[in-house]
C-alpha cells in the first residue's frame, strides 16, 4: 500500500514579516564582496521576556521557509518543545533562499553558511534579542553549528539534527549532479534535482512501505513514478533554480575546523538518525564526540534523513527533554 509524506504543502507567505537589513553599513561576505540592503523574511511567535533570555531561533532545511509551524507542528506549538507560550520563537528564511528574503538571483553573489548565519544574528539584534537557543535540522542544522561557533557569546544553547562537521564527497556529489541537471534546463532540471534529493532523503525501507507498487492516483504506473514527479513538479512551482544552486554549493563548502568544535562550551544536542543515508549517524555521532560540549542522541527510524520532519514526535520530546 502506497502512503505519501507530503511534508511541504503550499503555504500562506502572507504571514510573514519582512526586515530590511544592512541599510547603514556593508555584509562583507566570505566571498569578499559587500552587499546592502538585504530583505528577510520572517515570523515570530510568543513574546520576548523582560530579561530578553527566552528566545528561539529555528533554522530551516535546504527548501525550507520562514513557517516553521507549518514544517515542525510537532515542535512548534502550545505545551510543546518550542512553545510560544513559553518562548519567543524566531524562523527566517535564509539570505539565497525563495520565500520572500533576497533570492540568490538578486543577490548576485556566492554564499557560505556562514553568511546566512551573519545574517540572521543581524535579524535577532533588530528584534532585540541578546541571547537565543538555536536549534535546525540538515542545512537547518549547518546553520545552527554555524551559529554556535561564530556567536558562542550569545547562545544558550543548542540542537543539531541530522547535520555533520562538514560536507562528505557522498553528498557533496548528489548535489553536483543536481546542479548539473539545473544547468541544462533550469525547470526541468530542477523537478530532477528534487527527484534526486528525495531518494536521499528517505531511506530504502521508507520508499518500500510509502510507494512500492501501483500509483494510487495513476492506474498502471509505480507509486514511486508518480510520487517523484509530483515532488519535482512541486518544487518547480515554488522555488528558484538559482537559488537552489546558491544553497547546495554552500552547504557544499560547508566544514567547521575541529579546534572551533572542541572550544565549543555552549550545550548542545546532536541528534544523528538511525536510517538516515544522506548524513550517516556515524558522522554525526562524530561531530557531537568532537564538540567541547555536548549530548548525543539517536532518532530510531526507517524514514531516512526527512524522520526530523516525519517522526518529528519522538523528536520533539527528546528536544523539550533538553531545553527543560
Amino acid at each position: 500500500m502506497s502512503v505519501a509524506f507530503d511534508l511541504f504543502r503550499d503555504v500562506d507567505t502572507t504571514r510573514t514579516q519582512t526586515a530590511l537589513l544592512f541599510r547603514d553599513r556593508p555584509l562583507t561576505l566570505d566571498s569578499g564582496a559587500q552587499v546592502r540592503n538585504l530583505r528577510v523574511a520572517y515570523r515570530t511567535w510568543g513574546s520576548l521576556s523582560p530579561a530578553k533570555d527566552n528566545a528561539v531561533l529555528i533554522l530551516h532545511a535546504l527548501t525550507g521557509d520562514a513557517n516553521a509551524d507549518v514544517w515542525w507542528p510537532a515542535l512548534l506549538r502550545e505545551g510543546g518543545a518550542l512553545d510560544p507560550n513559553r518562548s519567543f520563537l524566531v524562523c527566517a528564511n535564509v539570505v539565497g533562499g525563495s520565500a520572500g528574503s533576497t533570492s540568490a538571483a538578486e543577490l548576485g553573489h556566492d554564499l557560505t553558511i556562514r553568511d546566512m548565519v551573519r545574517v540572521q544574528a543581524e535579524l535577532l539584534d533588530l528584534l532585540g534579542v541578546d541571547k537565543v537557543t538555536v536549534i535546525g535540522g540538515s542545512m537547518g542544522g549547518m546553520l545552527a553549528l554555524s551559529f554556535v561557533t561564530q556567536y558562542p557569546d550569545r547562545t544558550e544553547r543548542a540542537v543539531i539534527v541530522g547535520a555533520p562537521q562538514r560536507q562528505s564527497a557522498w553528498a557533496a556529489g548528489f548535489n553536483h549532479a543536481k546542479r548539473a541537471a539545473i544547468a541544462l534546463d533550469p525547470e526541468r532540471g530542477l523537478e530532477i534535482a528534487r527527484m534526486f534529493a528525495m531518494l536521499t532523503y528517505r531511506s530504502p525501507l521508507s520508499l518500500e512501505l510509502s510507494q512500492s507498487g501501483e500509483s494510487p492516483c495513476t492506474p498502471g504506473a509505480r507509486a514511486i513514478d508518480t510520487y517523484l514527479d509530483h515532488q519535482g513538479e512541486k518544487l518547480r512551482r515554488r522555488f528558484d533554480s538559482a537559488s537552489y544552486v546558491c544553497l547546495t554549493k554552500a552547504m557544499d563548502a560547508f566544514d567547521v575546523p575541529d579546534a572551533a568544535l572542541r572550544r565549543n562550551e555552549v550545550p548542545t544536542l546532536v541528534v544523528g538518525i538511525s536510517s538516515d543515508e544522506l548524513y550517516p549517524a556515524s558522522e554525526v555521532r562524530l561531530l557531537a564526540a568532537k564538540l567541547g560540549e555536548s549530548t548525543y542522541w539517536e532518532l530510531q527510524s526507517p524514514h531516512g534523513h526527512d524522520a526530523f520532519l516525519i517522526d518529528a514526535d519522538n523528536l520533539a520530546r527528546r528536544v523539550k527533554s533538553f531545553l527543560g
